[in-house]
């Protein structure tokens, strides 16, 4: 089994900063590649962001050049950071993962909320 433990959202002004947090713990390497994604009142979720086991990072047309998305393997962690926050960044973001073994296991976390005053 695996645990994906997001932290660190919360209320912040237009142009402010938040970093989030995903620890993830279970049957999962420190390594595995990692997503943010996230979900507005009344939309879909949308992807924000991965990271490979590599550190390579892709970003979403809307937050690039805003967020970014960084790991540290030692302590099992992921971390998005976000800056120059906008209203409609405001939405429930998620830590997600793909976990291969034997089969392939989707987890997801169970959401931060981020709110961004204009």
């Amino acid at each position: 089994q695996v645990q994906l433990v997001e932290s660190g959202g919360g209320l912040v002004q237009a142009g402010g900063s938040l970093r989030l947090s995903c620890a993830a713990s279970g049957s999962i390497s420190s390594r595995n590649p990692m997503d943010w994604y996230r979900q507005a009142p009344g939309k879909q979720r949308e992807l924000v962001g991965t990271i490979t086991s590599g550190g390579r990072t892709n970003y979403a047309d809307s937050v690039k050049g805003r967020f970014t998305i960084s790991r540290d393997n030692a302590k099992s962690t992921v971390y998005l950071q976000m800056n120059n926050l906008k209203p409609e960044d405001t939405a429930v973001y998620y830590c997600h993962a793909w976990v291969v073994g034997g089969r392939r296991y989707e987890y997801w976390g169970q959401g931060t909320q981020v709110t961004v005053s204009s």
